[in-house]
């Protein structure tokens, strides 16, 4: 299963809880992970959901990602945002 990280600028758990909450409904997350105090957002998706999808659900939130990365053959590699 294919992973993205993001960097996320999030200030409360208000923020934390609105990037999680609408990840949780993109169909194909089948693992998330937000860490506030490192304001990182971990995603591991099936092979149908793309990177992009994911960045646009995170930037439909309004908080900004100032980071992503996409994982290719194990490893993270940056990606544009």
């Amino acid at each position: 299963m294919p992973e993205c990280q993001f960097s996320v600028t999030m200030t409360c758990g208000g923020c934390s809880g609105a990037v999680d909450r609408s990840l949780k409904k993109l169909e194909g997350v089948e693992d998330l992970k937000i860490d506030l105090g490192a304001q990182t957002v971990k995603v591991t998706t099936n092979d149908s959901l793309k990177y992009e999808d994911v960045l646009e659900q995170i930037k439909k939130t309004g908080k900004k990602v100032t980071e992503g990365f996409v994982e290719v053959g194990g490893v993270l590699q940056k990606k544009e945002v």
